[in-house]
């Protein structure tokens, strides 16, 4: 019941800030999901074929469910959920019904004054519940794309450091492999090498497949030390490595970002769009920037935010521009929201 009326003075909050009640479908196409969030996330949702053979799925996420929604013209641009989610989220025994409870922006107009909209209507909410010791942790993934396209590298490498950003484990092996400079999985690169100097006892001018040993060999070493290097790949690793320490009040983050180009020898203005962190600014409350949070998701693109009550996670969120066009927008749309965790209020 204590809940229950929370939930209903939370959605006081978001009704007077102009929010409009979305009821997104409980059924959806498991497509959807599974190729947003990967394979492994199919034991985590409910699904169930329908005669024509479709999978569906009972809705895991109400943010996904209401984009699919907005883009059916079922929706307002401005709107808020109150419903369930069918997830497995934990381990053994974890419960499948979630209850959730969140606003979003579709079609955003203005990035930072919506960015500030919706973190300024869940501090109002944690306000009207009577919730103490506000702090928010923020990140920005918009910086870290930034980072990479100022680095001296070729393009093939910044699109795999942005693409895999959100895959912490698989990045840092990225990592490795971009410090020892080479394109190549550490098996395939192991093989490759064994392989080369197996070949170097053969006879070199024997002719396999229409080449030397001699031609197969300078195609083995190449392929080895990566010829398509550009600087050393340990530089570029240490300058990632370092920014994603960066761990500060708000109120610092410029100096930080400042110091960091200046000790780096990068341009000064790599870091000029991140307006929309500076604007929280206004909020006057305990903000702490995080290079190296806002991972867990794929589709966030933008600024994204932790609120805490005491050590309490109380609602997260972000931005998340590209979401709508991977559900079947024809271009990309400016969207940002956030939810309420209830279990903790």
């Amino acid at each position: 019941m204590k809940s229950k009326k929370l939930s209903e003075v939370i959605i006081k909050t978001f009704k007077r800030n102009g929010f409009v009640l979305s009821e997104p479908d409980v059924l959806l196409d498991s497509d959807y999901i599974i190729e947003r969030s990967g394979e492994k996330f199919r034991s985590s949702i409910l699904t169930f074929d329908r005669e024509d053979g479709k999978t569906m799925c009972l809705r895991p996420d109400l943010t996904v469910a209401s984009c699919i929604s907005y883009l059916q013209n079922k929706s307002d641009s401005q709107i808020y959920y109150s419903g369930q989610a069918y997830r497995k989220i934990g381990g053994k025994g974890a419960n499948f019904i979630n209850d959730q409870l969140g606003i979003e922006i579709l079609g955003s107009k203005n990035l930072i004054k919506d960015d500030f909209k919706v973190i300024n209507t869940i501090l109002s909410s944690a306000k009207k519940i009577k919730m103490k010791k506000i702090k928010i942790k923020v990140g920005d993934i918009s910086l870290f794309k930034s980072l990479i396209n100022s680095l001296e590298m070729p393009e093939r490498w910044k699109l795999r450091l942005i693409r895999h950003f959100w895959r912490p484990k698989y990045f840092e092996e990225l990592l490795k492999r971009l410090e020892k400079n080479t394109d190549i999985d550490a098996v395939t690169f192991d093989a490759d090498k064994k392989r080369f100097y197996e070949m170097k006892k053969f006879d070199q001018g024997k002719v396999i497949a229409g080449r030397s040993i001699s031609q197969i060999l300078k195609r083995f070493d190449k392929k080895i030390k990566d010829p398509r290097s550009f600087v050393d790949g340990k530089i570029i690793v240490k300058i990632i490595k370092t920014f994603l320490k960066i761990n500060c009040k708000l109120s610092k983050l410029d100096d930080e970002l400042l110091n960091f180009a200046k000790k780096n020898k990068l341009k000064k203005n790599i870091f000029k769009n991140f307006k929309s962190i500076q604007n929280l600014k206004k909020l006057n409350q305990d903000i702490n920037y995080v290079a190296n949070f806002g991972r867990e998701v794929e589709y966030y693109t933008g600024i994204v935010f932790e609120v805490f009550s005491g050590k309490k996670e109380i609602a997260r969120g972000g931005r998340y521009d590209d979401l709508l066009k991977s559900l079947g927008a024809k271009k990309n749309i400016p969207a940002v929201g956030a939810a309420i965790n209830l279990k903790n209020i």
